[in-house]
């Protein structure tokens, strides 16, 4: 962010975050808190950054951040540089896939990522939005191990969940932004009570709203870009529509 003190009054108004200062050593991040468990953080950008765009960044979990940074440049991803130690709550590095689509990954150490998610002013879903579908399957099965499973019709939509061998839930989904010729962007939803009343208090704040509301199988949802410029989606699961498609 430009402007860190800005985003912690967006979102602390938008959310009911609690956003807490950082020790002297962090640099200016700020930990942002929802019924004082973490929800998300807030940080300035790095030295010689300063024409990088804000934006949200979707962060994986890893035993080994060292081991998926390896994998990721067997896969043909990149790593903006190599993994390091933050503090001593965790190790962390960001990179991109193929396609150019940005995460980051983190190794817990003190701090094991957000504590709170599937409540309103919480992380609610991510999704890659990416013109290589087919390639950012294969990519992110390499690196991460992902199965997929097919929701979209192919023709109107198409769009996978992905989630881990095993796992009892989704962990995220992929859809194919081809058509939108736009670059490829890892896309964070939150639950709110109430989306267009979401929107409205975000325009209220200096938001621009990008798309909707639109209703869902999911919920009603809307995307917003933040008066820094970062987008994010809002969503309301108790305004779904329809039945949810089932999928391979």
């Amino acid at each position: 962010m430009d402007d860190t003190t800005a985003a912690r009054d967006f979102y602390s108004t938008l959310f009911s975050w609690e956003v807490q200062d950082g020790p002297a050593e962090a640099g200016g991040y700020l930990m942002a808190t929802l019924d004082g468990r973490p929800a998300a953080g807030i940080g300035p950008k790095p030295e010689g950054m300063g024409d990088m765009p804000s934006v949200w960044t979707t962060y994986f979990a890893a035993e080994s951040a060292d081991e998926i940074a390896e994998r990721v440049g067997t896969a043909g991803g990149q790593v903006f540089m190599p993994p390091f130690d933050v503090l001593d709550v965790g190790r962390m590095f960001i990179a991109a896939d193929p396609a150019g689509g940005v995460f980051g990954v983190w190794e817990a150490k003190a701090h094991n990522g957000c504590g709170v998610f599937n409540q309103n002013g919480a992380y609610y879903w991510n999704e890659l939005h990416t013109p290589a579908y087919d390639q950012a399957h294969e990519f992110y099965n390499t690196v991460f191990g992902w199965q997929y499973k097919e929701i979209g019709d192919g023709v109107n939509l198409t769009y996978s969940t992905f989630a881990l061998p095993g796992a009892d839930n989704d962990g995220g989904g992929m859809m194919d932004a081809s058509a939108l010729n736009t670059p490829p962007y890892w896309l964070t939803w939150i639950q709110v009570d109430g989306t267009d009343k979401a929107l409205a208090k975000a325009t209220e704040l200096g938001a621009s709203v990008i798309m909707g509301p639109d209703d869902s199988p999911f919920g009603r949802m809307g995307i917003l870009q933040a008066p820094q410029g970062e987008v994010f989606g809002v969503i309301d699961p108790a305004e779904a529509v329809g039945e949810v498609p089932t999928g391979s």
